[in-house]
């Protein structure tokens, strides 16, 4: 009797457009634990499945979900949750998008195969006339899957769900303006014609470039109608500023992982991607290939080391032939639990150029800080200026080793981080700023690279603020200002000799009146001789009038 009972019910229930696995399975993560027992629920996947339902119940209209690769989201997302939702509703008509139609329909037809082949767990039916792996429907109802690659078209297709889920293939793509405006025209011109009033859009990605699809919606996002999750694998939140992680871990915590990635996983992972790899990937804020104050193509390389080792201070470094050895520093605020990083650089400079040797780049409590800075001491015996920004844990540093390290200078800036910037970014594009080649360095490089590029609108600033400080000081004051304009005075006059040996070429003879005897020119004024103050003074005019164009 309860059997026949339960049959009218399930009856009852269809006849209604409700499926009885709406109940048993309130989340997506429960159906996709029902269909494979092995699936895990992961910080990260149960807060995307708070996501998930709120688009369901149209609390959320516009999501984009940027996360690390291979982490579950496609899974969650382009798999599950059309399931899920068509127990919830089987009239949903949803449409999934990726950069490649073969890989939509790969979505397609997982969904399609896990409702044939559970209908005990979804009490749905596939139409036998539309069936394909690209387009299916259920029976009885209006709703089903359409899957569409990024050229592809939806014309003729109402949609009530559009999942995006990685419209860009890899980085050739990324990097390519062609293929980024591709995925821009499908959603403009293939996919926003199909919207109704309730529509619901979900993105899922991977970010490789600031200019690819969630990062031009965002841009243009005047009615803050998105609603932007970005799980990074490592936390690098703020909390000083007021910023929170999306899953409340601690600045530094690693993310838990779907595949079982443990800490020394992700940092490997970190070390053999690279920098640019691991910001655009794995933490979603990818950098631009060209900053707007420090280009990555002003930087120049150096592939033979300027030091070499101490002749008696083991573990020590002896830097022969250069004018200048300084070490610049820029602290956290606060200890471990910040997000910011403690920051100390070694530069050198010969002449107008300038050449940065080693740094230390790390998350310190201010104990550590005081030791890594007595470290970089001994390591560069050399360095006789020790700059420290006088703020934060600067202070305190310079008031612990002020009587027992030499040349500690503190610096107190009186002007922007992007004004002190801005001020050596003639230095650098001139190319007189030289970073280790990856073969010889003590250091990542590409660190530096990738946060200048992404500076000011960067998660962080650490390496760009200790690096104006020293360049301003190595550049911008005394010696090493007068060398530099010497150095561009040099260049000017042996390209005015060039051009005065090119005059001097006989040219062939005229047939003209021949010319008087013209008037002796006077002797042109001598160039009045710029004094240090005033060449710093020039160079921050210049600086503060590039930054108005």
């Amino acid at each position: 009797m309860s059997s026949e009972m339960d049959a009218v019910a399930m009856a009852a229930d269809r006849l209604e457009g409700r499926s009885t696995a709406a109940d048993r399975y309130p989340t997506p993560h429960d159906l996709a634990r029902a269909l494979d027992p092995k699936v895990v629920r992961t910080p990260a996947l149960a807060l995307l499945d708070q996501n998930l339902i709120d688009v369901a119940e149209g609390r959320c209209k516009r999501l984009i979900w940027t996360m690390p690769p291979q982490e579950g989201k496609s899974q969650r997302v382009s798999r599950t949750f059309p399931a899920w939702l068509l127990t919830r509703d089987p009239d949903k008509r949803i449409a999934i998008a990726s950069y490649e139609l073969g890989t939509a329909r790969r979505w397609g037809r997982a969904i399609r195969n896990d409702i044939r082949s559970n209908r005990e767990k979804f009490d749905l039916r596939i139409r036998t006339d539309t069936a394909s792996a690209q387009e299916w429907q259920i029976e009885d109802h209006e709703g089903g899957v359409y899957s569409v690659g990024i050229q592809g078209a939806l014309t003729g297709r109402p949609v009530d769900v559009l999942i995006i889920d990685d419209p860009i293939k890899d980085r050739a793509q990324a990097e390519s303006e062609t293929f980024r405006q591709r995925a821009w025209d499908f959603w403009t011109d293939a996919a926003r014609t199909r919207f109704g009033p309730n529509t619901a859009v979900i993105v899922v990605l991977t970010r490789w470039h600031e200019d690819d699809l969630a990062g031009r919606l965002l841009r243009q996002d005047v009615r803050r109608e998105w609603r932007h999750i970005n799980i990074p694998a490592e936390a690098d939140h703020k909390p000083e500023e007021g910023q929170s992680d999306p899953l409340g871990r601690e600045p530094g915590a690693f993310l838990l992982s779907a595949r079982g990635r443990t800490k020394k996983d992700w940092e490997d992972t970190r070390h053999d991607v690279g920098s640019r790899t691991w910001t655009s990937l794995y933490q979603g804020r990818p950098s631009p290939d060209s900053g707007n104050v420090w280009k990555r193509q002003w930087w120049r390389r150096y592939s033979t080391p300027l030091w070499s080792q101490h002749p008696t201070i083991p573990e020590a470094y002896v830097v022969p032939n250069v004018d200048q050895l300084i070490m610049t520093w820029d602290m956290a605020f606060k200890d471990t639990k910040s997000s910011d990083y403690v920051v100390g650089q070694v530069w050198a400079r010969r002449g107008a150029d300038v050449f940065l040797l080693d740094q230390v780049r790390k998350r310190l409590s201010f104990t550590d800080t005081v030791s890594a800075f007595q470290a970089l001491v001994a390591r560069w015996p050399g360095a006789t200026a020790k700059l420290v920004e006088d703020k934060a844990n600067g202070t305190a540093v310079i008031n612990t080793l002020k009587s027992k390290i030499p040349g500690i200078i503190a610096i107190t800036p009186t002007e922007s981080k992007y004004a002190r910037a801005n001020a050596v970014a003639p230095a650098i594009e001139a190319g007189n700023a030289f970073l280790p080649d990856k073969d010889i360095a003590l250091f990542d490089p590409e660190e530096l690279i990738t946060e200048a590029a992404g500076f000011p609108n960067g998660t962080h600033d650490d390496q760009v603020d200790a690096a104006s400080q020293g360049l301003a000081y190595l550049l911008l004051d005394e010696n090493g200002a007068m060398a530099w304009i010497a150095h561009f005075r040099a260049k000017a006059e042996a390209a005015q000799a060039a051009q005065a040996e090119h005059d001097d070429e006989p040219t062939e003879a005229l047939d003209e009146e021949p010319a008087t005897d013209p008037e002796p020119e006077a002797e042109p004024p001598a160039e009045p001789v710029e004094d240090a103050a005033a060449i710093r003074k020039r160079l921050r005019d210049e600086a503060f009038r590039r930054q108005q164009r």
